[in-house]
């Protein structure tokens, strides 16, 4: 008989709740406030004030205000919010609130990750929220810049995973970006439900690909798209490109090797390149040359195992991954993308890139 304890299998439940909910810091709101009533006070990770809203429902409040840029999302960025949760008296749960968007979510929200060395999201980890409100009136807050930027997020999921929302996308581009997803004064009806169909439509795929692979233990992943090159490039120049811009010159590119390899259609190839246009959005940069495409698949071949797992839209609409592509078809692709550049409006370039 073996003296060998039996194995019993182990497994992690992950679950979370989030909730569509517009104007959620009015006084006469009570959704956000009650998830913290258990505890009667609140640690804020942000970078705007909130205080009237906690106060006017019992809470204590104390604020951690951060302001995280590209070159500031680093191990440092993540020790200021521990020993702010240490001050604050939280040792293992507590009451946190994490408010803002990608970059500061990216460090204090919920798939975690900082900035090692020069590679990008390097050191992470994933936890699940107690709750996550989505709140799109905030998007009047932003200047146009930023809408801009998060608009490639939405090209990212639509080109590869959601034709509907693509269509949506090109049928109302300037519109969307300039009056801030219709949240903005004088947005029409029907610019805000086409607004809200696209980010609802958006988050429901992202959910749909994302949540059967929390940890990513599995390498092929749509919203990898865009995501190829992109980390290479955004951080190339002295100030960092912002990352919509970056991840448009790699879904562009994409796209572009997508049509040499008879993926695309030459109308949906152009149809992808002008929505980046429109959109303000880059298409291409003087430092995506030859040298940065090798050292971009070399950096990108260690996180995939080996493997480049380029998702590219395949029809538009959906996902292709690619591997086999050799390096002297990757740089046919780079010189067919760089003449199709010079025709577009500013020759590819971004608007406040």
């Amino acid at each position: 008989m073996s003296d060998l304890s039996p194995i019993r299998n182990r497994y992690e439940k992950i679950s979370y709740d989030f909730t569509f909910l517009d104007v959620a810091f009015e006084i006469k709101s009570t959704q956000l406030a009650s998830l913290y009533k258990r505890w009667g006070r609140c640690l804020v990770v942000i970078d705007i004030n909130m205080k009237d809203y906690f106060w006017a429902h019992g809470l204590e409040l104390v604020i951690h205000e951060t302001k995280i840029g590209e070159k500031a999302k680093t191990m440092d960025t993540l020790l200021g919010i521990c020993d702010a949760m240490t001050d604050f008296g939280i040792i293992r749960k507590g009451p946190v609130l994490v408010l803002g968007g990608g970059l500061i979510i990216d460090v204090a929200g919920i798939k975690v990750a900082v900035n090692h060395g020069k590679y990008k999201n390097l050191l992470g980890a994933y936890h699940a929220p107690l709750h996550t409100f989505l709140d799109f009136t905030f998007l009047r807050t932003l200047p146009e810049a930023q809408v801009r930027n998060g608009f490639a997020e939405l090209v990212k999921i639509s080109t590869c995973a959601d034709y509907r929302t693509f269509e949506l996308l090109d049928a109302h581009c300037e519109g969307l970006i300039r009056l801030k997803f219709g949240r903005a004064d004088g947005s029409s009806e029907e610019l805000k439900s086409a607004s809200d169909t696209i980010n609802h439509r958006s988050i429901h795929v992202m959910l749909k690909l994302e949540t059967p692979n929390l940890h990513e233990v599995g390498l092929l992943r749509v919203i990898v798209h865009g995501h190829t090159w992109n980390p290479t490039l955004e951080l190339a120049p002295e100030t960092p490109l912002r990352h919509g811009h970056a991840i448009s010159v790699d879904m562009a590119y994409s796209a572009t090797l997508a049509l040499l390899k008879g993926l695309i259609t030459p109308e949906d190839h152009a149809r992808i390149l002008a929505l980046f246009s429109r959109a303000g959005l880059t298409v291409d940069d003087p430092l995506f040359d030859e040298e940065l495409l090798a050292a971009g698949t070399q950096a990108i071949l260690k996180t995939r195992d080996g493997k480049l797992r380029a998702a590219i839209p395949a029809p538009l609409g959906e996902c292709l991954f690619l591997n086999n592509v050799t390096r002297e078809e990757m740089e046919v692709a780079l010189m067919m993308h760089k003449e199709t550049c010079k025709s577009l409006p500013r020759k590819g370039a971004g608007l406040d890139a």
